[in-house]
Parts: structure tokens; C-alpha cells; sequence
């Protein structure tokens, strides 16, 4: 592979595809049941081949597409598990992994973005083959001139085209995304990645981005940022980062080091906002790495939420309001930050009921978050024969808050993937501002 595809037509046409593609194999397992096939046989046959069409589409069209297999990677823990088995390990590759560059293509934008003697003044070991290929870019290994193990992520040609071409098509086909993954409601992920992805392709930006963070978690006890040495247009050099990625833990890991990792992981996110005055704005799995002496590695800092006064207060006392079970408080509190609109009329007590699945964790000293349970809660919300169900409906979610929210619907997946038991609770308390730890109830444990 060379460049990123840039034509409209030829990845509208393959995107298109994919439900179209779908659509054919459930025809042609019909006709098998019809033949005398058993139904479980063709249904996994059907779910196992759409799964490698997803990954091999996605993968290789890379820009938005794959940037949208990622977004839904996070989330599959959602997913009812009978759908979301066949999916999992196809998705996950795509938090890490793609079809990569050649060497010739990766040597030709090193030396247009680094200078012709790259290879010498600058990088005096390259590895050729890729460490990890993603949305936008691929990341190779090397030795920079100081003796450093260096990060060499560089952005594929055509990168900017590709995402606005892919996100346009993908939005158009989004009424049939459910044939790809039954379960998710893509129209905010595409409206979010929509707005990020111009940040997403600058490497500049994401160049102090990574320094601010890098400073703000300088020598931390838990959490690891390496420094940038150089950006460019289209290349990020980066101090390397070695360690055990999440993926790894979430297929493979004991349950040590699985509460090792989701507490890592769910600290940060609740710290980041206070120390950085950023939130890390993609919590996918990939970015993160176990090191060896036990810190949280965090790279990709090109997507990120600034939040100069840290995580809005108001987040804290729209908790306390729901866990204290004070229903009018809870609903005043959302009205007066947007979430219900001028004009909407709710009923308090329905408005707690509906809010209850989703902060009953934070009634626990310690939590245990897995698919079951994010199963659970999403199907609860989404049972249409509740009588909350209305209420859902009703809420609205204010600009300021976007952002905040999905990297949170993410950072749930993740840590329903990884199944650790976190000190939740104590967590929140001690990180989020606005939360009136004398109105709580006890823990019931």
C-alpha cells in the first residue's frame, strides 16, 4: 500500500458495500436453512464473515473508516453478547492494527519531512516494519541520535481527504450501520468524530498537546507521557513507550492485572482534567500501555478536550443529587447546565429512576464494571416498555458537554472490557469537584 484511496467514488463504493454485502450473505444463509443447514450454523458463519468484511473494508480504506471501526471497538462491550462475540476480536484489531505502508512510500515522507539525511543526523536505526498501523497513521520503531528508543509515527498521504470523504459516506450509509453491528446508535459517533478530526490531523497541535501533558505528568507516580523530540507536518517523533497494551490485558490478562490496569486507567481519566487541564479525548484501548514499573502509559494526544477549570462542577452535584435520591434537586440541577431544555416538562421522580442504573455503581466502595453489566444497564435504558423510557427522549446534551460524554461512554467500555474491580467511589470523590460526600449513602457492601 502507498497513499490512503482517495476516490470518492471507489470508498463510497466499498463502504456502500459493506451493508450491501451483509444483505447478500443473510439472503444466501437463508437459502442454506432453506437447503437443510442447521440456523446456529449459518448464523455464526454469517456473523464470523461480516466481521472479517468489517475489518478488511475498514482496515484498509484506514482515514474515517477505520477511525469509525475504532470508535465502535470501545464500545462492543455493550453489545448483546451473542452479537458482540464475532465482532470482538475483529474490532479490536482495529484499535492497533491495519494494513501498513511500504518502506519506499515511509522512507520518501521521512525524507521530505525530516531532511534527506534523516537516516543519519536524525534517526540512526529505523525499523521498517510498522509497531502498529491506525486510523490516520502508522508508528514505526527507531533509535534517535542520542541513543533514545524512539516512537516514529507518520501520517499517510491523502490522510485529510480520506477522513472527510469517508465520514460523509459513512454518515449517508448510517441508517444501515446496524446491519454491521447490531446495537449502536452511530449518529453521534460520526457527528463527533465529524469535529475532531481536523484537530486529529494536525501534528503540531497534537505535538503540544503531548508536551503539556508530558510536563504536567512529569516524574508521576502512575502515569507516563513520553516527550516529543520533533513534529512535522506529517511526522511525530516521540520517546518510545514499552509495556503490555490493554488489548493484551483485556483478552489475555489475569484479574491482578486487570484491577491494576482499569484503576490505572479510570485515575487518569478523573485526574488528567485537574493536573493537565485537559481530558485525554480517546480512550481507546491502544493508547495505553502497562510499563514495567507500573505506571499507566498514555499515547495519541491529537484528540483532547481543554477544560481550564478541570471537570465542571456541576457533573459532581448532578451525582450527589441522583445517588442522595433527591429528585426536584436533580432536576433542577440538569436544567440549570441544559441537559433539559426550557419548555420541557418532566416528572423528577422518573427522571431519577431513569439516571439510577447509571450511578448505582458509585453507591459501592468498590465496582466491578463488565459486559454483563454495561448489557444490562444499556438494555435497561433502552427498553422502550418502560415507563422511563420517555425521559431519555427528553434529555438534551449541551455542546460543552459532548465531548466529556462520549470519552466517558468510552472509558465505561473500556473498563467493562477489562473487567478490574476499582475504588470507584473513593475515585470520584477525591477527583471530582461538585460531589457533597456528607449527602451519599453508605455503601451497601
Amino acid at each position: 500500500m502507498t497513499d490512503i484511496p482517495k476516490g470518492s467514488v471507489a470508498r463510497a463504493a466499498k463502504l456502500v458495500g459493506l451493508p450491501l454485502g451483509h444483505a447478500g450473505r443473510v439472503a444466501l444463509g437463508v437459502g442454506k436453512r432453506v437447503g437443510g443447514r442447521p440456523a446456529e450454523l449459518v448464523a455464526a458463519e454469517l456473523q464470523a464473515r461480516t466481521a472479517e468484511q468489517l475489518f478488511a473494508v475498514l482496515g484498509t480504506l484506514k482515514g474515517g473508516a477505520m477511525k469509525f471501526g475504532q470508535a465502535l471497538s470501545v464500545m462492543e462491550a455493550a453489545m448483546p453478547e451473542d452479537l458482540a462475540g464475532p465482532y470482538r476480536a475483529t474490532l479490536t484489531k482495529l484499535q492497533e492494527a491495519g494494513p501498513p505502508m511500504g518502506a519506499d512510500r515511509v522512507h520518501e515522507i521521512l525524507a521530505r519531512e525530516l531532511g534527506p539525511r534523516w537516516a543519519t543526523t536524525k534517526l540512526v536505526a529505523f525499523d521498517d516494519t510498522p509497531a502498529a498501523s491506525a486510523s490516520i497513521g502508522q508508528v514505526h520503531k527507531a533509535v534517535w541520535r542520542d541513543g533514545r528508543e524512539v516512537a516514529v509515527k507518520i501520517q499517510y498521504p491523502g490522510a485529510a481527504e480520506a477522513l472527510l470523504s469517508d465520514l460523509n459516506q459513512l454518515s449517508r450509509v448510517a441508517r444501515v450501520a446496524g446491519s454491521w453491528v447490531p446495537g449502536i446508535d452511530v449518529k453521534p459517533i460520526m457527528d463527533e468524530l465529524k469535529a475532531r478530526m481536523s484537530e486529529e490531523l494536525d501534528y503540531h497541535l497534537e505535538a503540544r498537546n503531548q508536551r503539556h501533558f508530558a510536563a504536567a505528568f512529569r516524574d508521576d507516580d502512575d502515569v507516563l507521557v513520553p516527550d516529543v523530540l520533533v513534529d512535522s507536518d506529517r511526522v511525530l517523533v516521540t520517546e518510545w513507550v514499552d509495556g503490555t497494551p490493554l488489548s493484551r490485558i483485556i483478552t489475555d490478562g489475569t484479574q491482578e492485572q486487570r484491577d491494576e490496569a482499569a484503576t490505572l486507567y479510570l485515575e487518569f481519566l478523573l485526574r488528567a482534567p485537574n493536573v493537565a487541564r485537559m481530558l485525554h479525548a480517546d480512550p481507546h484501548p491502544g493508547n495505553f500501555r502497562i510499563t514495567e514499573d507500573g505506571r499507566l502509559g498514555v499515547l495519541d494526544f491529537g484528540a483532547v478536550n481543554r477544560l481550564p477549570h478541570g471537570l465542571p462542577s456541576s457533573l459532581g452535584r448532578v451525582l450527589t443529587e441522583a445517588l442522595a435520591g433527591d429528585a426536584p434537586a436533580l432536576e433542577q440541577a440538569l436544567r440549570s447546565e441544559g441537559f433539559i431544555r426550557k419548555g420541557i416538562e418532566i416528572d423528577p421522580d422518573a427522571l431519577l429512576a431513569y439516571l439510577t442504573p447509571l450511578v448505582e455503581p458509585l453507591l459501592h466502595d468498590e465496582f466491578t464494571p463488565t459486559r454483563a453489566w454495561l448489557r444490562g444497564a444499556a438494555a435497561t435504558l433502552q427498553d422502550p416498555r418502560r415507563p422511563q423510557f420517555l425521559i431519555g427522549l427528553k434529555l438534551n446534551l449541551p455542546p460543552d458537554y459532548l465531548l466529556i460524554h462520549r470519552v466517558w461512554l468510552g472509558g465505561i467500555g473500556v473498563l467493562s472490557q477489562l473487567g478490574g474491580t476499582v475504588p470507584l467511589r473513593e475515585m470520584v470523590c477525591a477527583y471530582l469537584s461538585g460531589v457533597d460526600e456528607s449527602r451519599l449513602p453508605p455503601s451497601p457492601d
